[in-house]
């Protein structure tokens, strides 16, 4: 999970409340089985908790809400809430653990855009660097990732320095509630690729939680 997405994304649902926490504790909560559960069909829910997600608790219709478009000239439109998260996606920096898609390769040579304090960081890292006449030089051909390979916590790290964001941060709906049509599941755990990354600490969700 990510801090600065999800500040976005409450300051955008500002009259709902996003809770996130350990899957077992908020699954205890709602009811794990028929005998347990705090609403009916509500176990079901919580069945459905697994991996990285979420609870999106709102008031606005399922079927329409006022969002804003990013066209150059914003209107207000009503769309679907469920259309509003398979349409919100922002492109971020991959972290470790991620499994990146495509291979970055550095050629030899000078490096400009990193000023000369930076190297002894950029070896580090792992890169070959070294500095000559003050600017930055790769002294061979070096290769920062490979498709298909997860990300050390310091191949994140370089690409983050090489401005390269390889990650996309989106909000894939799981399943609905409601006290009137109960649960039902949208999509199963099982068919959502999710490309897991080293987790948010705990603290920092309760931050959050108290902005």
């Amino acid at each position: 999970m990510r801090n600065d997405k999800l500040k976005n994304i409450r300051s955008e649902w500002k009259d709902s409340r996003f809770f996130f926490g350990k899957n077992k504790v908020i699954a205890l909560g709602l009811g794990r089985s028929l005998e347990t559960e705090i609403e009916n069909n509500l176990h079901k829910l919580s069945l459905a908790l697994r991996g990285q997600c979420g609870l999106l608790f709102t008031n606005r219709s399922k079927k329409e809400l006022q969002t804003r478009t990013k066209l150059a000239s914003v209107r207000m439109n009503f769309v679907k809430v469920l259309n509003w998260m398979d349409e919100y996606e922002e492109i971020d920096y991959a972290r470790s653990g991620f499994v990146v898609q495509e291979t970055i390769v550095l050629s030899e040579g000078p490096m400009p855009e990193f000023s000369h304090s930076i190297e002894p960081h950029l070896r580090q890292l792992g890169m070959p660097t070294v500095l000559q006449k003050g600017v930055v030089t790769l002294i061979k051909e070096y290769t920062v990732c490979k498709e298909g390979q997860m990300l050390t916590p310091e191949q994140a790290r370089i690409l983050k320095l090489l401005n390269k964001p390889l990650a996309t941060f989106k909000l894939i709906p799981l399943g609905v509630f409601s006290k009137k049509h109960g649960y039902k599941q949208l999509l199963s755990q099982d068919d959502v690729k999710e490309n897991i990354e080293e987790q948010m600490d705990i603290v920092e969700m309760e931050e959050i939680d108290n902005t």
